[in-house]
């Protein structure tokens, strides 16, 4: 393997002043409860089933699987919008095509992992992406440290209320221990050859990614978390945005601009090989920001967070602003399984 710079995720820096804590993360499926918020309800007719879905340690992928073969059909006729997480209690809409013949009552299929809430016809299929994003409720426990602890926690917690958080991709889109930025190296740098689509697209994502996130790094190292530089292009809320790598014109101007293609010339061979395999120039937010984020503690080392992310926006962006969080081993897994993740 050559000497490459891509084999280790760098120590991307906070926003906040490290609240000197740590705690566990997902001891019990339900301390990480996530509820889809979706774009649309079924509308009670048309050639796709919708269904609501409550799992309980088991992936996206795997309940697709068991629904399709309940009801009879190819893998590639269950849809769904979001990938979500094993370990946890979530509730997310599949879809299954089903346009002719008796429609089977899924609500009645028994499996230990999962169960189907509710079923309604509607007119499409769900597609990656098709929702406004997911409610969490996640417990920390053995949080650790005095009332110094809590006190710098709570005051991360108001400030990320107020002002957002760095709106980086988390790590489950870089693969174990960061392994899918190398391999999206070696493969745009012809060092290997990549035939099947769905590992392509997952390495071009993580690279993309890790473009985005350098970018947002270094903003916050220059000091200018929660400011806009001149030459900023915003999205429609008026926030700053960072880019996601891809042919086209970069459209920033002034300085932010030059910040952006100082990146960009430090890891020339990701952008030029991400402009070659054809990617567009895209944006992304470089603030994300919690709705309706409220915290307890029922116990002098617990703390439960509610709050709602809009899609693609990862949790994790919260967490780490606060404390250092730690998962039973059972996590170690790569939990990203297509490019279109959007936890």
């Amino acid at each position: 393997m050559t000497d490459s710079p891509y084999t280790t995720l760098p120590p991307w820096p906070n926003a906040y002043p490290a609240s000197g804590a740590s705690a566990t993360l997902k001891l019990l499926n339900e301390d990480f409860i996530v509820t889809e918020l979706p774009l649309q309800l079924p509308c009670g007719e048309g050639e796709h089933i919708w269904l609501d879905v409550e799992k309980n340690g088991a992936n996206t992928a795997f309940v697709a699987q068991q629904l399709a073969e309940a009801a009879g059909v190819q893998e590639r006729d269950v849809g769904y919008a979001g990938l979500k997480d094993r370990y946890a209690i979530t509730r997310q809409w599949f879809s299954i095509y089903l346009p002719k013949g008796e429609t089977p009552d899924l609500t009645l299929l028994q499996h230990p992992e999962f169960k189907v809430l509710s079923q309604s016809r509607h007119v499409k299929k769900l597609r990656p992406g098709d929702l406004q994003g997911n409610r969490f409720r996640i417990v920390l426990r053995d949080v650790a440290g005095g009332p110094e602890v809590t006190n710098a926690i709570e005051a991360n917690l108001k400030a990320i209320a107020s002002q957002g958080v760095p709106n980086y991709f988390g790590a489950q889109r870089f693969g174990f221990e960061g392994g899918n930025v190398e391999q999206g190296r070696a493969m745009l740098a012809r060092e290997i050859r990549v035939r099947n689509p769905k590992k392509k697209g997952i390495y071009l994502s993580a690279v993309r990614s890790f473009v985005f996130n350098e970018v947002l790094a270094l903003r916050i190292r220059q000091g200018l978390w929660g400011k806009t530089l001149p030459g900023d292009v915003m999205d429609e809320a008026g926030r700053p945005t960072g880019p996601l790598w891809g042919r086209g014109r970069v459209i920033t101007t002034d300085q932010a601009k030059e910040l952006e293609d100082g990146v960009a010339q430090r890891h020339a061979i990701l952008c030029d090989g991400m402009e070659h395999a054809g990617l567009d120039q895209e944006r992304r937010a470089l603030v994300a920001s919690p709705a309706d984020l409220s915290w307890e503690w029922p116990q002098d080392n617990q703390l439960v967070l509610t709050f709602s992310l809009p899609a693609g926006i990862y949790a994790t962006s919260v967490l780490n602003e606060i404390l250092r969080t730690t998962e039973p081993d059972r996590h170690t897994e790569n939990t990203e399984t297509e490019p279109a993740a959007v936890e």
